[in-house]
């Protein structure tokens, strides 16, 4: 019986992927190494993570989305489930308008270079992030986390976001063959590094301080939410709170860690399936959920996806 070709193409992958097998934050064998793609589906990886990022960046500041503001770049994609304005303080929501309009140029360059397709569905509800939070916590929170509540929560809601865009674009980058893509992929970096420093040095700001009406502070709360994120990508140290043992602060100097980085202060990398083990919230990047529950988009996801399929009997 002949091989369907995307399961060549998987087949393919995982060859490749034996020699870099690691062990998980749940014990399994994950595979932490580079996978062959085209540029294109290299960077539409980041195309499902930059519409996550506008839409809680529009919604958190306008209570609207890309449909309000750019209508075609969703290319007839669903809204997002239970996004919605956030109550920020007037200086926060300022930042994160302007974080939401610089999604809308980011999607618009990322189309206009390698192409695009339909807006995934995103569930940016309540009820997702309260599952998140309460993961890791690794308790019940009470009551459930509410990201569009107040600044802070949503702070700590937009400190779970870009980072992870950030470690894609650096995973990605030494695997990129053109100019062209490089070049595009080298400015969206610059841009998503920044959001996320503006994000940790409001929350560093705070560190000390309790999240209300939890016995929990900022800081401890960053810690949950990078430990949970080293624990689903299953590849090893590459997400650190805000403020961190001095063993792995800069030169192992400062116990602040405004920016989070390796032991020479270089930026962590993930792979795409890193990216998607964390962004559904399943640890693994062939079943989705978190916060695409219909999983993500693009020729890398679907692949990953299709396999799940296959092994259940449902391909």
């Amino acid at each position: 019986m002949a091989i369907p070709s995307f399961l060549c193409g998987f087949l393919l992958v995982l060859a490749l992927l034996e020699p870099s097998l690691e062990k998980g934050g749940d014990g399994s064998s994950k595979y932490c190494g580079p996978i062959e793609a085209s540029d294109k589906d290299l960077i539409q990886v980041a195309l499902n993570l930059e519409f996550l990022e506008t839409e809680f960046f529009l919604y958190g500041a306008l209570g609207k989305g890309l449909d309000s503001i750019n209508p075609s770049l969703a290319n007839g994609g669903p809204p997002p489930i239970g996004a919605r304005k956030a109550d920020l303080d007037p200086l926060v929501n300022r930042i994160i308008e302007e974080f939401g309009y610089q999604e809308v140029g980011h999607l618009r360059a990322i189309i206009s270079t390698v192409g695009g397709f339909p807006r995934p569905l995103l569930d940016l509800s309540t009820k997702n992030f309260a599952k998140l939070f309460d993961e890791a916590a690794g308790f019940p929170l009470k009551p459930p986390f509410d990201p569009y509540a107040d600044t802070i929560k949503y702070l700590l809601a937009a400190y779970a976001i870009p980072y992870v865009g950030l470690n894609g674009y650096v995973g990605i980058s030494p695997y990129l063959t053109y100019n062209t893509t490089k070049s595009l992929t080298a400015k969206l970096l610059g841009v998503e590094s920044g959001q996320d420093a503006v994000i940790r040095a409001l929350l560093y700001e705070k560190a000390k301080e309790k999240v209300y009406p939890y016995d929990i502070t900022v800081e401890k709360f960053t810690n949950y939410i990078s430990k949970l994120r080293n624990n689903l990508g299953g590849c090893g140290l590459k997400d650190e709170g805000i403020i961190v043992p001095p063993e792995l602060g800069a030169e192992n100097r400062t116990s602040s860690n405004v920016l989070s980085a390796d032991y020479n202060s270089l930026s962590y990398a993930r792979t795409p399936q890193e990216i998607y083990r964390i962004v559904y919230a399943s640890g693994d990047e062939s079943k989705p959920g978190g916060f695409y529950p219909k999983g993500a988009n693009g020729k890398i996801a679907q692949t990953f996806l299709k396999s799940r399929d296959k092994d259940s009997g449902d391909f």
